[in-house]
């Protein structure tokens, strides 16, 4: 092997998922990791960085993205992953919702093409039966991962879609998610051994209870998030994860519970997991379930599930730490705050905000320097894990000889109060506005490409990300 390379990051700290930190020097070339060598004597580079005192992260995986919702895939595409390449994310998974046919998705992925900056993969909800039939033809393409919305149904059937490429209106549609499609998505996806992601809410419970609700009381304005879990509550959750594992056992699915934010769903699908020991089951949980609660009290908290209460941080922080929990998604929402609030109305505010840029900093912030969490577990769950639960391991989620140099350098010092205007996405506010984090990325590298340096996106790497295609699983 030659002594030459593109980039040379010198006397970092590695960190590889599932083994330990490693003090080394990591060539690059071609967009590869070309080795890691302890010594570089001779070796000679284009460009050099010195990571002395600072921590090298397998690229992030953001495995649960929403954008091109509220502003087409074109424009979505450019501020979403300049967002993620600030906090540190080098792939990003995209949450695609349509009307209709799934062939149409040809022309997302060719406009998607030009304008990530990082690499990019997608899971298609499924939405109406005759989506079911499109399910074949996307694996084909790649796409082998597939959403359900338990919680649309009775009064609470409607949702936003995806927008066309170039279009600027928003389009809502509604969707009925009766126990026969959810059978049949279930059937299908197992049939192609492919993973299935569960958003589990009972409709029906929660569209009684919040029909109920606002007859009673039309204007709400104080204890807002605290009324938003009342009434979407866990028993929902339940309900719907032993609904789905009933289905399921009929079919022995891949199942991926996403966004678990409460003690008592998470425990109802680990006893699950315990008992259907023939399914492969993974949960993921999100950075706000961890940092906030109903305490918050701030309409930009609405979300689905909503936040719960204090005691479900600390149940979910050792969920993470004893393994239970599997990945970090954001759920992340790529909407405003003027559109969200609704003039202040709280039955219409949209549920959802922006975490992509915050993500990573956060899990340093809170997790790691608060011991909650070391960097090796950081490593697994916000890039390895989800690298192999959707077939990308090891091209992606670690650091050795081959993988593609996606590399995530942070410094876990460095301190930063969080506004929106550093975040670099469409949206414009923030859950964690001023909040001092302490924890950043500074340099994040996407197949050998430094794509950010210090909270500076490079502008002239949008259309560098490539589709990348997901698999059956590996884990």
């Amino acid at each position: 092997m030659n002594n030459t390379c593109d980039i040379l990051i010198k006397n970092g700290n590695a960190i590889i998922p599932f083994n330990g930190i490693v003090n080394t020097n990591i060539l690059i070339e071609n967009g590869k990791i070309k080795a890691l060598k302890k010594t570089i004597k001779n070796v000679t580079a284009n460009k050099i960085i010195n990571a002395e005192n600072k921590y090298i992260l397998p690229g992030i995986i953001d495995p649960h993205v929403h954008y091109g919702v509220y502003t087409p895939i074109n424009s979505a595409a450019i501020t979403e992953s300049a967002s993620a390449v600030t906090g540190g994310v080098t792939t990003i998974m995209r949450m695609i919702r349509l009307d209709g046919t799934y062939r149409k998705i040809v022309n997302h992925l060719l406009v998607s093409k030009d304008t990530h900056i990082t690499d990019y993969a997608v899971h298609a909800s499924i939405l109406e039966p005759s989506q079911v039939n499109d399910m074949s033809y996307l694996k084909r393409i790649g796409i082998n991962s597939f959403k359900i919305y338990m919680n649309l149904g009775s009064d609470l059937k409607k949702i936003l879609v995806d927008l066309n490429p170039g279009d600027i209106s928003l389009k809502e549609i509604e969707v009925d998610m009766t126990d026969r499609l959810l059978a049949e998505i279930i059937r299908k996806g197992s049939a192609l051994s492919s993973i299935i992601l569960v958003h589990a809410e009972d409709h029906a419970q929660c569209s009684k209870n919040i029909q109920e609700m606002r007859k009673l009381n039309e204007h709400v304005s104080s204890d807002l998030l605290k009324l938003w879990s009342s009434l979407r509550p866990e028993s929902s959750e339940i309900y719907s994860i032993r609904k789905i594992m009933k289905i399921a056992s009929n079919f022995e699915p891949n199942l991926y519970f996403v966004h678990i934010g409460s003690a008592e769903a998470l425990n109802e699908i680990y006893r699950n997991k315990r008992l259907y020991k023939n399914l492969k089951i993974w949960i993921e949980t999100c950075p706000h379930y961890l940092t906030h609660s109903t305490d918050y009290d701030n309409i930009m908290g609405k979300v689905v599930p909503p936040l719960r209460s204090k005691r479900n941080l600390v149940k979910l922080w050792d969920a993470i730490r004893l393994g239970i929990i599997d990945t970090i998604g954001t759920d992340h929402v790529a909407n405003d705050f003027e559109r969200k609030k609704a003039n202040g109305n709280f039955w219409n505010a949209l549920s959802g905000f922006p975490g992509l840029a915050t993500m990573l900093p956060v899990m340093l912030s809170e997790g790691v320097n608060k011991r909650r969490v070391d960097l090796i577990r950081i490593s697994e769950i916000c890039s390895a894990n989800a690298s192999r639960i959707f077939g990308l391991f090891p091209k992606k989620g670690t650091i050795i000889e081959g993988s593609d140099a996606d590399l995530t350098i942070v410094d876990l010092e460095k301190e930063q109060i969080v506004s929106p205007d550093i975040l670099n996405s469409h949206s414009d506010y923030t859950i964690y506005d001023g909040w001092r984090l302490r924890g950043w990325p500074i340099i994040t590298i996407v197949r050998g490409k430094i794509v950010m340096e210090d909270g500076i996106v490079d502008q002239s790497y949008i259309g560098h990300g490539n589709f990348i295609e997901t698999a059956n699983n590996s884990k």
